[in-house]
């Protein structure tokens, strides 16, 4: 019979694999949400039968994936990046901001209102509540009258989070990068529309108005792409 291979004897590099592994099952299988705290290391190292020391470098190596996100003296929580990479096309690496914005609103133009009009017809109660919650922190901000394009681009992410499409979900964050590239290039912040636009399409998705949430989404993006082309 074959000797069973015990966690001391393992190759040290491939025990970490197999514990981030087994961490990200855990994840999976207990449907945990962006925000939602883990257990904390000597809980997750009893569960998995190993070390604090390799459950810390584990999760280490899950937080530098944007899996998970430690918080010092405050536990570790799952990411609202969801493993999504930082860069992932590049973005940073392109010269020319102003053409790097100017197509990222043509395809967000293309993607976005479809996706607002899955958000009317899909979303759960709860996801619709924390939608409302992304909506006042735009709103807090514009009150302030003070940079938004972090609140915005959350703001856009959770509306894709409403659409029940996995793939949208992941994808939104990436394409919204352009909230921010936006925001470097025209420096005049659009509070009052910018008020009126959220607001509607927000009303469309609670309201369960599908094709009033997709013309709210598409009038957003296009008035923005009308002030990009004024100011450039």
């Amino acid at each position: 019979m074959k000797e069973k291979t015990s966690y001391s004897s393992m190759d040290h590099r491939t025990l970490i694999e197999r514990t981030t592994n087994e961490i990200v099952k855990i994840i999976q299988d207990k449907k945990y949400q962006p925000g939602d705290k883990l257990p904390n290391e000597y809980e997750l190292g009893g569960m998995l039968g190993v070390s604090r020391n390799t459950v810390r470098e584990a999760l280490r190596a899950l937080a530098s994936n944007n899996v998970i996100e430690i918080r010092q003296g405050a536990g570790t929580f799952i990411s609202e990046k969801m493993g999504v990479p930082d860069d992932p096309l590049g973005f940073s690496m392109i010269k020319d901001k102003n053409k790097l914005t100017r197509d990222l609103l043509q395809l967000r133009c293309v993607i976005e209102p479809p996706i607002a009009a899955l958000a009317a017809q899909n979303a759960t109660p709860q996801e619709i509540a924390n939608l409302e919650v992304a909506l006042l922190e735009v709103e807090g901000q514009i009150a302030q009258h003070t940079r938004f394009a972090e609140k915005d681009r959350n703001f856009h992410t959770q509306i894709a989070r409403c659409s029940g499409n996995l793939v949208v979900s992941n994808l939104i964050p990436i394409i919204s990068e352009g909230v921010t590239v936006f925001s470097t290039v025209v420096s005049r912040q659009e509070f009052e529309q910018t008020l009126k636009s959220h607001r509607s399409i927000f009303e469309a998705i609670r309201d369960r108005r599908p094709v009033e949430a997709e013309q709210a989404m598409l009038f957003h993006l296009l008035y923005n792409m009308n002030r990009f082309h004024l100011g450039n």
